[in-house]
């Protein structure tokens, strides 16, 4: 495992001093503040107001929650200490962690965490302080391979080895849960495709490693590796993490895992987590729940004594429907008592949701015997309970009818040990099909590719359309109830279960930080700044309803949008090579975070983090040869053989990772420092090459644009978080390196320097620019290292490249020695030209920009209709709204139009 340090940045002067020279060895960093320093600006270091992003107080929470705030350059000292308050007052245990660093070592993001156990409100204050102390800490003991974490209310066993990830859950002496193991199988053929008889193989975790990751005193995370299976049929390797808060029952999991099968051989058909509940008491004690869609919830008895011919009187007919322990049989009506033996005990149970618009309840009395259908809806909450008076299991999983198929799936129940699973792949779906959509279609050449392109925009090439080694992130929910919990309970545990509630500051203080570089929050005080945020609600509301109207949902597919429309079929162009799933193409995902970082609207907030979640995990490769890059867009996630450091952009993450405070996000971040190897295994322009080349590791081609803006990313990250040393050596040696080229971002033919990060000096002017160029989120990212940076050179020259992309072919050869040619993405770069109006504080180009934006150069101008028309059947299959909108127009005039607001707003008025 990498432990990231708690290291801080090397000092703003030192960075400056040494930016002009390549930097050899790593500078030592300076010593931290010995105390907190006086805040710079206490209207945004002082207290700050917290709120849920839903709004209101929710009931529960999923266990607890965390999230991040950012801090103003200068305000604090690395390793400040809060407090937190409710609205009414109340002191509420935090746990405080810092997330990121500013180069002068002050704190520039914070990480929280509150239990469930915390005093609900509607509202907090965040403040610097000492943090009142939870009245049960959580408490982590490792001994003899053994994890122990005590809540204070239950306790959590995990060992460093065997099948099993949690070993038990216990509640006071009770055993809730036990022996919790990662389940699947495969099969080898598909049914209806091969008359030899198909072989199910079926397998089990193997755990390789734990480690603590967190250890109180409001929160405990511990993470746990392995692979599906041993030895030689080990594979689809996992990671886990299992976090605990102070005086919860809860227990939560974000589990990962990556493929690594072969998709002609052996096909995935199902993948769970399962935990043995120890069932006590009679049949007629012992209970089920699971949710359905809008708080419904069937509850229900292993051994039901309601509606039976014979009455056994209100009291136990009461305490079974409440799931309280029934009383003493003795008293009822002994017509009932006399026959219990004759009643059903119903101890197999399965909520399987195979679509995202309908799921089934099922139910039967034991293996062998049938299934019963016992109700049906539309979207279930995704929670299950099974138990009794004296203590049971809430299973669920997140987002559970959009990652279709899933299942809720209970056995045994009425024997002394239930099976409660999570099958975040439902085996009753049957398996997945992970093959490619087409055979080749003869395109054996790079010419034939290179003409396919032409016709169906999608760069196929044999081979390169595999799933090995892209990722699925799913997120569980573990409850050790004290009993079973009554119907309003339940139903607010899964609605904690669906939407985990989360803390956020507000679009004001997260600006004021100065985080992110060009946004500010909506504002809506002027007709003209009004006409802007109308245009940018309308296309930020039109995608976000598509992905509801479309289904665009599934185990693999959820998180993601289409790239392009098609007008004749009223039809995203799914099955259209490039056209179909988008991939982040053109920073989707940057458009929809800095809406929600304006906003701060909850809806905002859920549609980019599943994007997140999607692009993060299954448009990128996390092992084999392609680790490290992702996927063009395409019909299949993985199909294109475009894989690029573009796709597997850490700016696409960043935003996610310090808002959320999230693990797994952080591995992502941390996983990309390396990228920039992955253009010695695989040369991402070999099909339009004129020249020979073979990579080498001291003059490799790597583009100081799309390219290197998208590891840049990784290295701001990695150095913020104070990680590894390398990324900021090699950020800093690149970035001065391109500033020292002749003609900055746009100089042609470079070669870089893996081992130095370095870009090799040229004495002669060239240029070669193109429209993507810096549409992968370089403009954004580089505001922010040059403000970082502060460094005169790097400043000037990025400023050059910002002034000159849409400014007229003679300014552009005077100061590059040629015109940059017929260049595309004209509205995009408007927001470059307003970045170069306020660095050389010239009115003439934040006028410029505007009227860039409103010509809408291959995007949206002045005079488009941002509005919907309905189309209904028989024109379509379903009734939709259709508009005159593409993502990646949609994404990139968002972006353009956020930082020209945030720039020069101003000039609107």
């Amino acid at each position: 495992m990498v432990h990231l340090s708690r290291r801080t940045f090397v000092a703003s002067a030192a960075v400056a001093a040494g930016a002009a020279q390549v930097v050899g060895t790593a500078a030592a960093a300076p010593a931290r503040p010995a105390a907190p320093l006086e805040p710079a600006d206490p209207a945004v270091a002082g207290p700050v107001p917290l709120h849920w992003i839903e709004g209101g107080a929710p009931a529960v929470l999923a266990g607890g929650t965390t999230w991040g705030v950012p801090w103003p350059r200068g305000a604090l000292a690395a390793e400040q200490e809060f407090s937190l308050t409710a609205d009414d007052g109340a002191d509420v245990p935090v746990q405080t962690w810092p997330l990121g660093y500013w180069p002068d070592g002050t704190l520039k993001w914070s990480g929280h965490a509150i239990s469930q156990s915390a005093p609900s409100a509607e509202s907090y204050s965040l403040a610097p302080g000492t943090p009142a102390a939870p009245e049960s800490e959580v408490s982590v003991r490792e001994e003899g391979g053994r994890v122990m974490v005590d809540t204070g209310v239950i306790t959590a066993e995990f060992r460093s080895g065997g099948r099993h990830v949690l070993t038990s859950i216990t509640r006071g002496d009770t055993v809730i849960a036990k022996e919790g193991v990662l389940v699947g199988s495969s099969q080898n053929g598909i049914a209806g495709e091969t008359t030899a008889a198909i072989r199910t193989r079926t397998f089990q975790s193997a755990v390789e490693s734990v480690t603590v990751e967190q250890n109180g005193p409001v929160r405990a995370v511990v993470k746990v590796t392995g692979t599906h299976g041993r030895d030689g049929t080990a594979w689809l390797p996992f990671t886990l993490r299992f976090s605990l808060f102070a005086g919860s029952d809860a227990v939560r999991l974000v589990h990962t895992f990556i493929y690594d099968g072969d998709v002609h051989k052996e096909h995935l058909a199902s993948l769970g987590v399962a935990f043995t509940v120890p069932m006590r008491g009679e049949l007629h004690d012992r209970h089920v729940r699971l949710a359905g869609a809008d708080r419904g919830v069937l509850g229900e008895a292993v051994r039901g004594i309601t509606g039976l011919r014979r009455d056994p009187g209100d009291a136990a007919r009461t305490a079974q429907v409440e799931g309280a322990a029934t009383p003493d049989p003795s008293t009822w009506d002994q017509r009932v008592t006399s026959r219990l033996h004759w009643i059903p005990a119903w101890g197999e149970y399965s909520l399987r949701q195979l679509t995202a618009h309908g799921f089934e309840i099922r139910k039967r009395t034991a293996p062998g015997q049938s299934w019963i259908r016992v109700d049906g809806g539309t979207r279930a909450a995704g929670l299950g309970y099974v138990g009794g008076p004296g203590g049971g299991l809430a299973f669920g999983l997140r987002n559970f009818w959009q990652l279709h198929p899933t299942e809720l799936q209970i056995a045994g129940a009425a024997s002394d040990a239930a099976t409660a699973t999570v099958w975040m792949y439902s085996p009753h779906a049957g398996p997945m099909d992970l093959r490619p959509y087409h055979d080749g279609m003869g395109q054996d050449t790079y010419p034939e590719q290179l003409d396919a392109l032409e016709i169906t925009y999608e760069d196929y090439e044999p081979g390169f359309d595999t799933p090995v080694g892209v990722a699925r992130t799913s997120e569980l929910m573990f409850w050790a109830l004290g009993g079973t919990p009554g119907a309003e309970t339940f139903a607010d545990l899964a609605e904690a279960n669906a939407t985990p509630p989360l803390l956020a500051s507000p679009p004001a203080h997260n600006s004021a930080a100065g985080v992110f570089g060009s946004w500010s929050p909506v504002d809506r005080s002027t007709p003209q700044r009004e006409v802007w945020e109308d245009r940018l609600a309308a296309i930020h509301s039109y995608h976000l309803n598509q992905v509801e109207q479309r289904s665009w949902y599934g185990f693999w597919d959820y998180g993601d949008v289409m790239h392009s429309y098609d007008d004749d079929r009223h039809q995203w162009r799914y099955d259209v090579g490039g056209y179909a799933w988008d991939n982040s193409e053109l920073s989707t995902d940057l458009w929809l975070w800095y809406h929600y970082l304006r906003t701060g609207d909850a809806a905002a907030f859920r549609f980019a983090e599943a994007m997140s979640r999607h692009t993060g995990e299954v448009d990128q490769y996390h092992l084999g040869q392609w680790k490290g890059l992702g996927t063009r867009h395409g019909i299949l996630h993985w199909g294109d053989s475009a894989k690029q450091v573009r796709i597997s952009n850490a700016n696409y993450r960043r935003i996610h990772y310090f808002l959320t405070a999230d693990e797994r996000t952080g591995d992502l971040l941390h996983e990309l420092i390396d990228s920039d190897e992955t253009f010695m295994t695989l040369d991402p322009i070999r099909k339009i090459r004129t020249e020979p080349y073979e990579p080498d590791r001291n003059a490799l081609s790597l583009g100081q644009t799309t390219d290197w803006g998208s590891i840049a990313g990784a290295w701001l990250a990695e150095w913020e978080r104070g990680g590894e040393e390398i990324a900021r050596t090699k950020l800093i040696n690149s970035v001065t390196s391109i500033a020292a080229l002749p003609n900055g971002w746009v100089q042609g033919d470079v070669r870089y320097d893996l081992d130095t990060g370095t870009f090799a000096p040229q004495t002669e002017k060239s240029v070669s620019v193109g429209s993507l160029s810096s549409v992968f989120g370089l403009i954004e990212v580089m505001t922010e290292i040059v403000d970082l940076l502060d460094d005169d050179a790097v400043r000037a020259k990025w400023t050059e490249f910002c002034r000159l992309y849409n400014a007229s072919k003679d300014e552009q050869k005077e100061a590059t020695g040629a015109s940059w040619g017929n260049l595309n993405l004209r509205q995009a770069y408007s927001r470059a030209t307003a970045y170069a109006s306020v660095q050389l504080e010239d009115p003439q180009l934040a006028e410029r920009a505007w009227q860039e934006l409103r010509t809408g150069h291959a995007g949206y101008p002045d005079d488009h209709d941002f509005g919907t028309q309905r189309i209904e059947g028989p024109a379509v299959l379903n009734p939709v709204d259709e508009g005159r909108l593409s993502t990646n127009a949609s994404a990139q005039f968002g972006l353009a139009v956020i930082a020209c607001l945030a720039l020069v707003g101003d000039a609107l008025d």
